[in-house]
């Protein structure tokens, strides 16, 4: 099996690291097109990746084709790769509003998979979330899922509705997360800690958290309930939230991210 990965930005090689280490390539090389002249050329150094300029080089043999460019560039690489490609070829996009129907009508193509990465992809603990054309066979399924789960894992969802949807749980939530800590990390300097035991103390925390709720069966409310004893500091802090209804603001900030995909849809 070829697989070739067009686009070289952050997650374009994030992927194409990951997919490198397949066992379904039967150790073929990745191969890799950028417009970038000096990005590929440092790419040219990297044993497992093979680099190409040109779309005419790379496109006819490749069995699965992953976009990873930004959606402004969709129609102009699907117009550019339209007279090259083949009905047997997959076309994996990571491009954020670029539907499948809108790939097909371009590329002709109808074994199309739609997908959306998170940021901790970067190292092995993405959360990828797809949706496939009624062409891709369960066998297939099957290749594009073990590929994705290179970079940490991935879910199957039904329609592409719920692909926007996920853009605004996983594909912007990394952010989320940034933001909260920030936020707990200034408190923390205001309190009197230096800015690295600011850094430590949060950052170990949710690290802490995180394991706690993966490691067991009980709710985020459960483990609240847990720790916030009644009339104690952590019950403080959760009345402070709720009476700031913080709940509906971060989830008014998720449905927010989700529209802007929904919008990005009708532009692209």
């Amino acid at each position: 099996m070829r697989v070739l990965v067009i686009g070289a930005g952050n997650m374009g090689l994030t992927y194409a690291e990951g997919m490198s280490k397949s066992k379904l390539l039967k150790k073929r090389n990745i191969m890799v097109l950028d417009n970038s002249k000096e990005k590929l050329e440092a790419l040219d150094k990297i044993s497992h990746f093979d680099t190409f300029e040109k779309l005419d080089d790379c496109v006819p043999i490749a069995d699965i084709i992953f976009i990873a460019v930004k959606p402004y560039h969709a129609e102009e690489v699907f117009n550019s790769i339209q007279p090259l490609v083949t009905p047997q070829q997959i076309i994996i996009s990571i491009m954020a509003g670029v539907t499948i129907p809108r790939i097909t009508e371009i590329t002709g193509l109808k074994k199309i998979v739609r997908a959306m990465p998170n940021l901790p992809a970067q190292i092995g603990k993405g959360l990828t979330s797809y949706v496939a054309s009624p062409e891709v066979s369960r066998i297939e399924l099957l290749t594009v899922e073990s590929l994705l789960d290179t970079t940490g894992k991935s879910i199957k969802v039904s329609n592409e509705g719920l692909i926007d949807a996920s853009t605004g749980i996983s594909g912007s939530g990394p952010a989320y997360v940034f933001y909260f800590m920030q936020s707990m990390m200034e408190a923390a300097l205001q309190m009197g800690f230096s800015k690295n035991d600011s850094t430590m103390l949060v950052s170990q925390t949710f690290t802490g958290a995180v394991e706690l709720f993966n490691q067991s069966n009980l709710s985020p409310n459960s483990w609240m309930e847990l720790v916030a004893s009644k009339g104690g500091t952590t019950r403080a802090a959760l009345d402070s939230m709720d009476d700031n209804n913080l709940s509906e603001l971060i989830k008014d900030a998720a449905f927010a991210a989700f529209n802007r995909a929904v919008e990005l849809g009708k532009e692209y």
